[in-house]
C-alpha cells in the first residue's frame, strides 16, 4: 500500500523558515512534487524533483526562496522554505508519480499526503 506521509509545517512570522518532509513508502517513483492550496483557491505547484536525473522545477513564485531535495535511501523529499510570506499560507500536499512530463500539471499525480498547514503571519 502506497502512502506518503507529511510532516514540518506550522506557524511562522514572515521572513521565518520551515522545512516539510514526505516520506513514502509503498513503492519509488520516478517524480515527487510538492503542491498547496489557499483558502478558495486551486490547488497550484509548488516544486518537483525527478529522482532518476536529480532534475528540480519551482513555480515562479517560491524561485528562489524554496529548496527541493530528496533522500533517496529513505525514499524522502524535503521542502525548504525560506523568506516566507504571507501569501505563501496554505496547506501544503506532497505528491508523487511515475509520469515524467508536464510535472508541474496536478492531474499528473496519482499519489497524495494527508497536507500540512503551513501558515504565515505579517
Amino acid at each position: 500500500q502506497v502512502q506518503l506521509v507529511e510532516s514540518g509545517g506550522g506557524l511562522v512570522q514572515a521572513g521565518g523558515s520551515l522545512r516539510l518532509s514526505c516520506a513514502a513508502s509503498g513503492r519509488t517513483f520516478y517524480v515527487m512534487g510538492w503542491f498547496r492550496q489557499a483558502p478558495g483557491k486551486e490547488r497550484e505547484f509548488v516544486a518537483a524533483i525527478n529522482w532518476s536525473n536529480g532534475s528540480t522545477y519551482y513555480a515562479d513564485s517560491v524561485k528562489g526562496r524554496f529548496t527541493i531535495s530528496g533522500d533517496n535511501a529513505k525514499n524522502t523529499m524535503y521542502l525548504q522554505m525560506n523568506g516566507l510570506k504571507p501569501e505563501d499560507t496554505a496547506v501544503y500536499y506532497c505528491a508523487a508519480t511515475n509520469q515524467k512530463l508536464f510535472v508541474r500539471n496536478v492531474r499528473r499525480y496519482d499519489y497524495w499526503g494527508q497536507g500540512s498547514q503551513v501558515t504565515v503571519s505579517s
